[in-house]
């Protein structure tokens, strides 16, 4: 379509029905957590630039937080560490991992910042898709999980239980990067702005008529299954086409489930919408993996959360569970 945005046909920002506006966009990136951060302005708002540059480098200092591929990152020092001593770590990192630990409990387990030792061990990890022996399951199993992670508030302390435990912020970091630029923003007197990281997150601040147009299309699904205009929310998306594990040829399921270490299936695609990003991208990451059941319990247990799955079936069933009052959702047939 002409004037949309698109990422990787996961995520597109359409403004062709706008075809009459006079106003145009202005849209500044940056690479950082290897995927593009942007930021789009409408051009009554170019006075804001000076705020999204500013963003965008705070999506950099972040990156240098949380990233598990620098020596010298926080996380990486605080794996290496946490096993052997309580390592005091910073607030805004303490409060991400507490963060973590609650989506972690209120999604039953499906969402885990520990699950690292399984994608290791299916290869997924360096991209090379390995069948792993019931062994190095039940090996990664015993080091998986946040109640290897002890949190003391009071010392802003961090434990790990036993060695071998790591975290990688992989499935939040890029919505919580969003929500502390979109804090940024508002904090520089910022009206309005879309804010996304690569094609699985995007966060919404105000909106012009019935807010931010974003289309929703699972990357291996064969259409586009709906829209959402957006306004003061975020989008979360987490799909099959990321997560694929082919091993000789044949696909093993979507993602892997951390309660099981196994790979699951069912789900082509888990967009959801609610008030920040990175709770939006740890449960589009959830209901990926727990599918229609647990998204349904968790939007039935929780207000203001907006989630669709397209399942992998034969016709791309699309389930719709809660609601966001930010968003309005069209199916589109």
């Amino acid at each position: 379509m002409a004037g949309a945005l698109t990422r990787r046909n996961f995520l597109s920002f359409d403004f062709g029905d706008r075809a009459r506006d006079p106003d145009h966009w202005v849209r500044i990136h940056r690479i950082a957590m290897a995927c593009r951060f942007e930021v789009m302005l409408s051009s009554d708002d170019a006075r804001d630039m000076a705020a999204a540059r500013s963003a965008l480098d705070e999506a950099d200092d972040i990156e240098s937080v949380l990233t598990i591929f620098r020596e010298a990152s926080v996380v990486s020092d605080l794996n290496r560490r946490a096993a052997r001593e309580d390592v005091t770590v910073g607030a805004d990192l303490f409060a991400l991992l507490e963060r973590s630990a609650e989506l972690h409990a209120r999604t039953g387990g499906a969402f885990d910042v520990t699950s690292t030792p399984f994608s290791r061990c299916w290869g997924v990890r360096k991209r090379e898709g390995r069948l792993p022996t019931d062994r190095e399951i039940a090996d990664a199993c015993a080091i998986v999980g946040m109640g290897h992670v002890h949190l003391d508030a009071a010392a802003r302390s961090v434990r790990f239980a036993r060695t071998g435990v790591e975290v990688n912020f992989g499935a939040i970091g890029k919505g919580y990067a969003l929500d502390r630029m979109g804090a940024l923003l508002h904090g520089r007197g910022a009206r309005r702005a879309l804010l996304s990281a690569g094609y699985s997150s995007v966060l919404a601040l105000g909106g012009k008529g019935r807010g931010w147009p974003v289309d929703l299309r699972p990357r291996l699904a064969s259409r586009r299954v709906g829209r959402l205009w957006i306004r003061n929310g975020a989008v979360g998306t987490s799909g099959a086409g990321e997560q694929l594990i082919e091993i000789d040829g044949q696909r093993h399921g979507h993602a892997i489930d951390p309660r099981t270490g196994r790979p699951s299936d069912g789900v082509l695609g888990a967009s959801v919408v609610t008030d920040d990003a990175a709770s939006a991208a740890a449960l589009s990451t959830a209901f990926l993996i727990g599918g229609p059941e647990l998204a349904q319990r968790y939007c039935d247990a929780y207000a203001d959360v907006l989630a669709v799955l397209v399942l992998d079936d034969p016709g791309e069933r699309t389930e719709v569970f809660g609601r966001y009052n930010g968003a309005t959702l069209e199916m589109l047939g």
